[in-house]
């Protein structure tokens, strides 16, 4: 039993793909930065251009998402075998399914509210359709990665994400849910004083 996607599985990833494109089109979401540009990286987190361009600070905890699923469906269909394991060759576009799920939300007013009322990103905007594009290929590029690396290598790689990238800009996809969720004012405060 194997979570290397069959041709099949590819096929129902892209077309997840591009009906979450679609469903980001509908919402009225920007398809490129407003500043009218597209950028390979941007780095600059208290912009107004963060989360609108191919690649930024979040894309490694997008990358991390694909790792993590790809643990939950060995643990799910390979180790436990549940529903026979036959969910195992769908594992992909499964994962797709929930990042692009997750990408939907994020853009709603409702969660760039929420956003904005708890964390440190008080102008953020949403993603526009390129950047959440961007976030669920980095999300397949994590999982396709941990389909070839031990365990061991993808929890190392994922610690080093997360530390890197609270090194850098003092947020990553752990803080990210811990805000989002329960949020922390003391580290709101450090995470504003960075």
């Amino acid at each position: 039993m194997t979570l290397k996607p069959h041709r099949a599985a590819w096929l129902a990833t892209l077309a997840l793909f591009l009906l979450t494109i679609a469903i980001l089109f509908a919402m009225d979401r920007p398809p490129i930065c407003t500043c009218g540009e597209i950028k390979l990286w941007h780095g600059v987190v208290e912009s107004n251009g963060n989360s609108q361009h191919i690649t930024d600070w979040y894309s490694p905890s997008h990358f991390t998402h694909g790792l993590i699923m790809y643990f939950f469906a060995w643990l799910l269909w390979i180790k436990f075998g549940l529903f026979g394991g036959k969910p195992a060759r769908w594992a992909l576009p499964i994962a797709v399914f929930v990042e692009a799920a997750w990408e939907i939300s994020e853009n709603t007013p409702m969660v760039i509210d929420r956003y904005r009322s708890v964390t440190v990103s008080f102008g953020y905007s949403g993603d526009s359709i390129i950047n959440s594009a961007a976030d669920i290929g980095w999300m397949i590029v994590g999982f396709m990665v941990a389909s070839r690396l031990p365990t061991w290598a993808s929890v190392a790689l994922a610690l080093f994400l997360e530390l890197l990238t609270l090194w850098v800009i003092r947020d990553n996809l752990t803080l990210n849910v811990i805000m989002l969720f329960w949020p922390i004012e003391a580290i709101r405060q450090w995470q504003a004083a960075g």
